[in-house]
C-alpha cells in the first residue's frame, strides 16, 4: 500500500513536488517525529538524481540516500517512507513549506545550514567536470573555468557547484543553471555550455547513461578545487526543518551505529561508493563559516 502512495506522489508531481501552496503542508510541524511514529510513515523529498535518490521505472524510490534513509527510519520505528519528487532547487523551500519531512540528501554548507538542520554526513564525494566529446576548449581543471572568460559553466540550479562558482570568482554571466544533470548534458551537446560541474559520482553515472555515443566525456579532478582553504569535497547529509530538532536528533541517534559499519558500506557499494567515500568532516565542521564566506 505504501508503494501505491509513492506512485501517487510521483503522478501528482505538480501538486506535491513543485507547488508552493501552504495548504499542502503537514500540520503541527514541531511534532513531526510523533506524527510519523504514530502513522508509521514519513515523507521524503527527492530530486530524481542518479545515484543519490531516484525512481526506478517500476516506481520504487532507490539510490544511496534513499536506501540509507529507509534503513535509518526503520530503525527509528517508522516502517514506511513516502517519496515526493521535487526539482533540486525546490527541495529546501518544499521542506520549509511542510510538503515533506526530510530531504534525501544534499551537500552540507554554511548557506544551507542557515536554512535547515542537517544529520551527520553519510558520505564524502569529490568533484568532476563534464565536457563535450573531444573537449573542444581543452578544459583541464577548475582553474581553467575560473581564469578563461570564454568558458560557459553549467551547474544544476540549487546545487553546491553554484556556490563553488561564486567562491572561486566565476562571473555570474558565465554561469548557466539547469534543473538537472541530463538538461546540463543536453546543453553541452547542443553547444549552449562548455563545461558542467558536478560531483564525481554523479558525473560517472551521467557519462554511463549517455553511452559511448553520448557526445560527452568526464574530466577527473585531482586534487579537488580549494574553497575557503579546504578541498571541495561534498559531504551528503539529510536535511530537516529547523523546527524539527527532535526528529533530526532521533535520526542521528539511529545513524550513529550505522555509519562506517559493514551494513553502511554494503548499502552504498551498489551505487559506486566505497570505503574512500566515508565522511571525513562532521556537520558542525561543515556548517562553520569558511574565510571566503
Amino acid at each position: 500500500m505504501r508503494h501505491n502512495r509513492f506512485d501517487r506522489a510521483l503522478s501528482r508531481r505538480g501538486a506535491l513536488g513543485l507547488a508552493g501552496g501552504a495548504a499542502l503542508a503537514w500540520p503541527a510541524l514541531a511534532q513531526t517525529l510523533e506524527r510519523a511514529t504514530r502513522e508509521g510513515a514519513i515523507r521524503v523529498g527527492f530530486p530524481n538524481q542518479v545515484p543519490y535518490a531516484y525512481a526506478t521505472p517500476e516506481g520504487r524510490l532507490t539510490g544511496t540516500d534513499a536506501e540509507v534513509a529507509r534503513k535509518i527510519v526503520a530503525a527509528m520505528g517508522i516502517p514506511a517512507m513516502d517519496g515526493v519528487l521535487t526539482e533540486f532547487a525546490s527541495l529546501i523551500p518544499g521542506l520549509q513549506a511542510g510538503r515533506f519531512d526530510i530531504v534525501l540528501a544534499m551537500f552540507v554548507n554554511p548557506q544551507r545550514c542557515a536554512q535547515v538542520l542537517f544529520s551527520e554526513p553519510i558520505y564524502g564525494i569529490g568533484q568532476s567536470l563534464i565536457v563535450p566529446a573531444g573537449n573542444p576548449k581543452n578544459i583541464r581543471s577548475y582553474d581553467d573555468v575560473v581564469t578563461r572568460q570564454d568558458i560557459r559553466f553549467a551547474v544544476m540550479a540549487g546545487a553546491v557547484q553554484r556556490s563553488y562558482a561564486r567562491d572561486l570568482g566565476i562571473a555570474d554571466a558565465r554561469v548557466q543553471q539547469f534543473p538537472d544533470g541530463m538538461a546540463a548534458v543536453a546543453a553541452l551537446r547542443a553547444g549552449r555550455a562548455d563545461v558542467f560541474g558536478i560531483s564525481s559520482l554523479a558525473a560517472a553515472q551521467l557519462i554511463e547513461a549517455a553511452g559511448p555515443q553520448g557526445g560527452v566525456e568526464r574530466i577527473a579532478l585531482s586534487p579537488d578545487p580549494v574553497i575557503g582553504g579546504r578541498p571541495a569535497r561534498g559531504h551528503g547529509a539529510f536535511a530537516f526543518r529547523r523546527a524539527d530538532a527532535a526528529l533530526r536528533d532521533r535520526f542521528n541517534e539511529a545513524l550513529r551505529g550505522f555509519l562506517a559499519s559493514p551494513d553502511h558500506l554494503a548499502t552504498l557499494r551498489p551505487f559506486g561508493l566505497t570505503e574512500e567515500n566515508m565522511p571525513t568532516l562532521t556537520t558542525a565542521e561543515l556548517c562553520a563559516p569558511t574565510p571566503s564566506r
